[in-house]
């Protein structure tokens, strides 16, 4: 394994920003993550998988180690469940395919999610009503420190609203290797009532969806409103809705009578940031390379060259402005390298 210096970055990042790294190595097994952690695990070092949340700098002075792990394997299974374990680099989409296609059921609402495996406990990726949290049975992930592979159950996550473990008190000593999810093989449990999936599905005359109508309901949806990242540069939902009181809620929605909104419980209401962006002025805006997409509000964009200081700028200016107008505060959901 050769480790490569001033290496561009640009088709490693969703963004498609132009950076790079002062060091860099892909490792496509967990022997071979172990021997250059082993080697170099006191330096400064960068774990970059799929690449798809996350808004890197231009100049990553460190080690990139860009865990290629491939591999899927039924490791236990019924009648009704089966445990599928796939490894870190295995394509998100591709392996919610393949779970479809072989009739396991749970993960398709997050179809089309940009992105590796190995990256979704991390965020707990959600979309259409439906989270990691809610199949992910364990994961293994391997100590920076001791090289020692750890399995973390569901619980051990601590996984909340695109929060888990490994972004809080594990951030950065650990690197996960691979994801076991428990699916299942009868008795799915279709959710088609979040968001327009109900609507695209009547629009086919579908009344009771398999998982691949599901899957294909949910596809036809991010198309229409998200670009591809190999088209126009771009990490998904940049934001995450903010989660409110509903004190706060009831002052504001006073003000702002046609806010759309979720109750949660007894006391937090979440809010689109979408919507938040779009009544701010910004959806659709370019300002030079960066801009809003003109079809979701959520998502910023890169229009060729835009840098990761630019992207940031407007952030923090839509940020600003929503919360001057709303008094909401909204965060970052990307990952800011």
């Amino acid at each position: 394994m050769d480790i490569l210096t001033n290496y561009s970055l640009k088709k490693y990042n969703t963004f498609g920003i132009d950076a790079s790294a002062s060091r860099f190595i892909a490792v496509h097994s967990v022997t071979q993550l172990a021997e250059v952690l082993k080697e170099h695990h006191d330096e400064k070092l960068f774990i970059l998988g799929g690449g798809s949340n996350m808004l890197l700098a231009r100049y990553i002075d460190a080690l990139v180690i860009h865990t290629d792990i491939k591999g899927k394997e039924v490791v236990w299974q019924n009648d009704e469940t089966v445990h599928i374990k796939a490894m870190a680099g295995e394509n998100w989409h591709e392996f919610v395919l393949y779970c479809i296609d072989n009739g396991y059921g749970g993960i398709e609402n997050l179809s089309l999610i940009p992105g590796n495996v190995g990256t979704t406990p991390i965020q707990n990726i959600g979309a259409y009503g439906t989270e990691i949290k809610d199949t992910m049975v364990s994961c293994e992930a391997m100590d920076i420190a001791t090289q020692e592979t750890v399995t973390f159950t569901n619980a051990d996550c601590e996984f909340g609203y695109r929060e888990s473990v490994f972004k809080g008190k594990f951030k950065n000593k650990y690197v996960i290797t691979s994801v076991t999810f428990g699916l299942t093989k009868t008795a799915h449990k279709i959710n088609v009532s979040y968001g327009d999936i109900a609507a695209e599905l009547v629009k086919h005359n579908i009344v009771t969806p398999t998982l691949k109508e599901v899957s294909n309901a949910i596809t036809a949806i991010r198309q229409s409103k998200l670009p591809d990242p190999k088209e126009l540069g771009n990490s998904g939902s940049f934001f995450k809705n903010p989660i409110i009181t509903i004190e706060e809620f009831e002052r504001i929605y006073l003000l702002h009578p046609t806010m759309p909104h979720y109750t949660l419980d007894d006391t937090y209401v979440k809010v689109p940031a979408g919507w938040l962006i779009e009544q701010a002025g910004f959806k659709g805006k370019r300002f030079g390379d960066a801009g809003v997409h003109a079809k979701q509000a959520l998502v910023l964009v890169n229009y060729g060259n835009a840098t990761s200081e630019e992207l940031l700028s407007l952030a923090r200016k839509i940020q600003e402005t929503v919360f001057n107008t709303f008094g909401i505060k909204i965060e970052a959901e990307v990952n800011i390298v």
